[in-house]
């Protein structure tokens, strides 16, 4: 085995000035590069259209077109990937750092030899978020010259930081010889539009194709004090965000996350207190085929609409791909841009898969009975007459 070590050193004043915007995009979604297309299922619509569409609609209303009751609502399709909205978010919060960095910078202008502008600013947070380190005891993020000018290859070297004596090591798993290129995995979570924004590629694995999508408890729900607790007793919240990654099952925790935001009607009796410490291994199983029918219409309507706001087609796409000598930036792009239907169409295709099983699947009430032996081989209600 190979080790290369590399000492570091502490943030500057300088530095922590990014110190907030390039290093906490676990916690600030507007960083999160798949930040999601919010899939509100069961809440109410609100409508951002524009007042055109907003008035073409009150004359619909008027005329009756469409019901006054109608649970629809004018609305606009976002346009573009998660990338894009994330990009746009980032560019935002990065321009509200600068202005609260002003002062500072303008305080310390010798350290300058000329004044910082807003490109310098965003120069040197993309240096910083491409180029730092991160999980060195004691720092949030640390710059160590000629580590960083490794590059990504699939298959990893290891990377170790010393929390002892500050020190970072790179060790290969394998014989580096005399002037032989060092590369580097990445984080193997990130998903490609991680990797565009935070060091400007992508991978052709389709385990880095991921898309993700929100769900969430209305506040207007009649049982939403009661679905909180719930979720909340399960490692969950109000709001749960879902990362889907092509050729990969869902995520675990995101069907009965759907049942219980669907949960109501006759099957309200579940979030009654006596079920509180069983309701989530009820909802692991179908609850019933009201319930299982309304969450896959409203994730596959959520996912055709979804698709609606791109300008090309998957198919349009890998054409684009195949031809070639696409500049660099554009074949990113198109990259993302494919990565994400293609998720797109398979959650639409697990939920339609899902529809079509709808008549044959057990649910609670089925299950129940036959706990109760009152269920015979052919699957009929046997009834128990006293004697």
């Amino acid at each position: 085995m190979s080790t290369v070590f590399f000492s570091t050193f502490p943030s500057s004043s300088f530095h922590s000035l990014f110190k907030t915007i390039a290093s906490s995009s676990s916690r600030n979604p507007i960083l999160n590069s798949r930040t999601p297309i919010p899939l509100n299922c069961f809440g109410p619509q609100e409508s951002g259209a524009p007042p055109a569409v907003q008035t073409f609609w009150r004359w619909l209303s008027n005329e009756r077109v469409v019901s006054a009751k109608s649970p629809g609502k004018p609305g606009v399709v976002p346009e573009g990937t998660q990338l894009l909205r994330t990009t746009l978010g980032v560019k935002e919060l990065v321009k509200s750092e600068f202005e609260k960095a002003k002062e500072v910078i303008l305080a310390h202008k010798q350290l300058f030899p000329s004044p910082i502008t807003m490109d310098d600013f965003f120069w040197a947070f993309g240096m910083l978020r491409s180029r730092a380190f991160t999980r060195l005891s004691g720092q949030s993020l640390v710059l160590i010259p000629l580590a960083d000018l490794k590059i990504m290859h699939g298959r990893s070297k290891e990377q170790v930081f010393s929390q002892r004596d500050l020190l970072f090591s790179l060790r290969s798993p394998v014989p580096v010889k005399a002037g032989e290129q060092v590369m580097i995995q990445y984080d193997l979570k990130k998903s490609n539009a991680e990797l565009a924004l935070d060091y400007g590629f992508i991978e052709s694995r389709s385990e880095r194709n991921a898309y993700t999508i929100t769900l969430e408890i209305p506040e207007t729900d009649p049982f939403f004090g009661d679905k909180l607790d719930i979720a909340e007793s399960n490692g969950l919240a109000e709001t749960a965000y879902f990362d889907i990654t092509l050729g990969q099952p869902l995520p675990s925790a995101m069907l009965p996350y759907l049942r219980l935001v669907a949960l109501g009607g006759a099957d309200a009796f579940l979030l009654e207190a006596l079920f509180r410490n069983s309701v989530w291994g009820h909802l692991e199983l179908p609850v019933s085929r009201p319930n299982e029918e309304l969450i896959c219409q409203v994730i596959r309507n959520a996912c055709k609409s979804a698709l609606s706001g791109y300008h090309t087609t998957i198919e349009e796409d890998e054409r684009l791909r195949e031809q070639g000598n696409l500049d660099p930036r554009l074949e990113i792009a198109v990259g993302i841009r494919l990565g994400e239907k293609k998720v797109l169409q398979q959650i639409d295709d697990i939920f339609k898969g899902r529809e079509s099983e709808l008549d044959g699947l057990e649910y609670y009430q089925e299950r129940r009975l036959r706990q109760l032996g009152l269920v015979g081989e052919e699957g009929e209600i046997i009834f128990w007459e006293s004697k």
